[in-house]
């Protein structure tokens, strides 16, 4: 097969009728980088919960699956003509969006009410998309009228009313395990009779902030299913790295990579009410 484009996480390669086979690696990346340690499993899990969710989520959204692959953790899959566009649903306070409401009192040109505090939960969940950045480079928030310059107001209306439609139902079906779902990135695009259709992956500890509902509590960082492990680490002085340095993030130790691994499988493991076997 044809090597046809590596990102931060996934390899595509072309088959010879034209379709994709995705295969997520057990690269993870933070603040940009593709960090050189590996986790294990993580891959497989990506993969394995994008399918998963994709079931429940084929009443609101078709999606580029044609069938399972080989492996745990590769699918075979239409090619999309991609959107290029972040498609960012929230219904919590953290992260970018955090920073941007402290700044300005908005996400994503969203107005939100005086007051929230990291952890908040939303009055209601929010569209805040943001730039498609190239690897290495960092998604910048913008306006739902940038989307609409970039995309056209029928195209643009889709794609929010998509993204918040996945987000509810992300987050019902979670909560229903104990799960908060803060957040979700989807990635979405037109197949070849101009549907749009979801792709990539989705509701995954790597598009999404997974937080155990018991242990929420806003006005501090939140317990998470995710990589959040992985950048608190790295900003720790155990790391010793400078974000600000332009250096690359030194090896994760085993110690951190074992951590993570577990959050991952936990995220698997209770949302799909399945034990993992890769």
């Amino acid at each position: 097969m044809k090597h046809v484009h590596s990102g931060k996480v996934r390899d595509l390669y072309e088959t010879d009728d034209g379709l994709l086979l995705m295969v997520a690696s057990d690269r993870i990346s933070a603040f940009d980088y593709v960090l050189e340690t590996l986790i294990p499993d993580k891959g497989a899990v990506l993969t394995q919960l994008s399918l998963w969710w994709f079931d429940q989520l084929k009443d609101i959204v078709p999606n580029h699956v044609v069938a399972r692959g080989d492996d745990a953790r590769s699918v075979l899959c239409r090619p999309l003509r991609m959107v290029q566009v972040e498609c960012v649903a929230r219904g919590y306070l953290a992260g970018g969006g955090l920073s941007e409401y402290r700044a300005g009192g908005t996400v994503s040109g969203v107005p939100l009410p005086e007051g929230l505090d990291d952890g908040s939960r939303l009055p209601e969940p929010i569209f805040t998309p943001s730039t498609k950045a190239p690897v290495g480079q960092h998604d910048e928030p913008i306006s739902y009228e940038q989307v609409v310059a970039e995309v056209g107001a029928e195209t643009a209306e889709e794609l929010r009313r998509i993204t918040l439609a996945v987000y509810t139902r992300g987050a019902e079906i979670a909560r229903e395990r104990g799960i908060i779902l803060a957040d979700t990135k989807i990635e979405l695009g037109w197949d070849a009779d101009g549907v749009l259709t979801l792709g990539d992956e989705v509701l995954t500890p790597d598009s999404s902030r997974f937080w155990p509902a018991d242990q929420w509590q806003p006005g501090r960082a939140q317990p998470s299913f995710d990589k959040q492990f992985v950048r608190d680490w790295l900003l720790s002085s155990e790391s010793g790295w400078d974000k600000a340095s332009g250096n690359p993030p030194p090896p994760l130790p085993d110690h951190v990579v074992e951590l993570t691994r577990q959050r991952y499988l936990e995220a698997y493991e209770r949302l799909t009410g399945s034990r993992f076997s890769g």
